[in-house]
């Protein structure tokens, strides 16, 4: 006989072997028990949390002769026949390749036909949401009013696709993501039936990468079963399978990034590759490393919330975590956060996880708070340690010493006569320029006039976008022959865009107050 996968030998044949979804079993139970049983069921959650598992338990007792307290007899010819999947009462289809309507008539036709055994036909469509929109039209009549012998059973891991027709028709469950003890108890208790000796704390962590998905736990066990057979499976041999990597090579990667030594950092991750480990893994457990770390500093007593951790380990945690301060390990976890999603699909994973650890080590190549933060946190150990901070050269260029340039004087009498008249007589051009151009006027009223290199004059805008539109070919030349007009003379005039986060306006003469306008009378 072939092998059979674990997640397949040991599919639940009772609603008590199904862990994790209480609250959906209950439900179940009590509606088989009070002949509740309702025409169609929307089974909704992540895969492995089991769907088609609950789907299947309760085609088989719905069509029982014997039913137990709301459980399958597991011994009548219905459940046998459901069982070994020769039933015809029990029909499942897969969306995802029959999702057009000609596939759903098929179903809706079939259903005139009452079932020539059992009480029951049942029919589980998994992954619901691949259905075209044509082919939910086409289902939704027969889901509203079958038969009263035919049962639907929906199953999607996107109940947001569906279309609210067909939501408001069905009893919508939502299955939960299975937490690391139920799974570490459910995959301890088929080690023993299999007398498979396995370390508790492989088994925690093969639950962990499960990530709430009881299926994809059994297929990683089976994995790891299968590359050591007839050994015991340890924590170090689940990590060497799966790619991971021990808790005290983060150890040593945390201490070089917190030494901002990049070398180390690279030899370590070539050495993390070159050991087989993938990369990928390598980041998500990281991730949880820093979490856990983040959880000692911020929590009085996180034991209990700390996953698939020895005692030793867990001391060594303890101080890694004395060392750290929150805002550095809350930036590096954002860090490798935004890391893990570019990663996925990255051509050249390690040169990723290499930009990421050089901004760990070097936090002046960001911007934001924790980063400012963090590099205080350096100098603060550094002067401590009696270390020379040499403020010119060593800091950022964002919180070093600056020395003030002396600022470059404009003396009125060393201008250009036109450029002097230009400066008088502006108010005057401005109120022509705005009744020939309102909104190049409006822009020019914020602009500053300023003199450019001393012969010609110079327009300081403080948005880009102002530039542009005084740059306009037709607007530059409404303020040069206005400026002739005025002063009967031709005067060259450039702009300039200042930013005034990064740059000092104060630094910028402005000509308007530099020269003198003479008083008008009016009489």
């Amino acid at each position: 006989m072939s092998y059979m996968a674990l997640y397949r030998k040991y599919r639940p044949d009772h609603f008590d072997d199904v862990k994790g979804q209480d609250h959906i079993v209950t439900t179940l139970k009590n509606q088989i028990k009070a002949g509740r049983i309702g025409h169609a069921y929307l089974f909704c959650g992540t895969r492995g949390t089991g769907k088609t598992t609950l789907a299947k338990l309760l085609a088989k007792v719905v069509n029982c002769e014997n039913p137990v307290d709301g459980n399958p007899c597991n011994e009548c010819r219905m459940c046998k026949g459901i069982a070994a999947q020769s039933s015809m009462n029990v029909i499942e289809i897969d969306a995802a390749s029959n999702n057009g309507v000609d596939n759903v008539r098929e179903i809706v036709e079939e259903v005139r036909y009452s079932p020539t055994e059992g009480r029951y036909k049942v029919y589980i469509i998994d992954e619901v949401h691949m259905l075209s929109a044509g082919a939910f039209n086409a289902l939704l009549k027969t889901i509203e009013e079958p038969p009263s012998y035919v049962i639907f059973i929906l199953a999607t891991t996107e109940a947001h696709k569906i279309p609210v027709t067909i939501l408001s028709r069905c009893q919508r469950y939502d299955f939960k993501r299975i937490n690391i003890d139920t799974i570490t108890e459910r995959l301890s208790d088929l080690m023993q039936e299999e007398k498979i000796e396995v370390e508790e704390k492989a088994l925690r962590y093969v639950a962990r990468v499960g990530d709430g998905s009881l299926r994809d736990a059994l297929s990683l066990l089976d994995q790891c079963i299968s590359f050591y057979l007839g050994k015991k499976l340890t924590y170090d041999n689940v990590l060497e399978v799966l790619g991971a990597v021990d808790t005290l090579v983060f150890a040593r990667l945390l201490s070089y990034i917190r030494e901002q030594n990049v070398t180390e950092c690279i030899k370590l991750l070539e050495e993390i590759e070159s050991g087989g480990r993938e990369l990928g893994q390598f980041t998500i457990d990281f991730i949880w490393y820093l979490r856990n770390l983040l959880l000692l500093r911020t929590s009085e007593d996180a034991t209990d919330i700390i996953f698939e951790i020895s005692t030793e380990n867990l001391q060594i945690l303890k101080k890694e975590a004395a060392k750290m301060e929150e805002q550095a390990l809350i930036r590096y976890i954002r860090i490798f956060s935004e890391l893990s999603n570019q990663i996925r699909y990255a051509a050249r994973k390690r040169v990723l996880i290499e930009i990421a650890l050089i901004k760990l080590c070097k936090p002046e190549m960001e911007q934001n708070y924790d980063s400012l933060i963090d590099r205080l946190k350096i100098l603060e150990e550094k002067i401590e340690k009696g270390v020379t901070i040499t403020t010119v050269e060593k800091a950022s260029p964002e919180i070093r010493a600056v020395p003030e340039e002396k600022k470059q004087e404009i003396f009125p009498e060393a201008l250009p006569e036109d450029v002097k008249e230009a400066a008088k007589n502006w108010k005057v051009i401005m109120q022509q320029i705005t009744r020939k151009a309102p909104a190049l006027g409006s822009v020019l009223q914020g602009a500053t006039l300023s003199v450019d290199g001393g012969q010609s004059l110079l327009l300081v805008v403080t948005n880009n976008i102002d530039k542009e539109l005084i740059d306009r070919e037709g607007h530059m030349q409404i303020i040069k022959d206005t400026i002739s007009h005025v002063l009967r003379k031709q005067v060259q005039i450039n702009t300039k865009y200042l930013n005034k986060d990064l740059e000092r306006m104060e630094e910028v003469p402005d000509l308007t107050k530099l020269i003198k306008v003479p008083i008008q009378y009016e009489d």
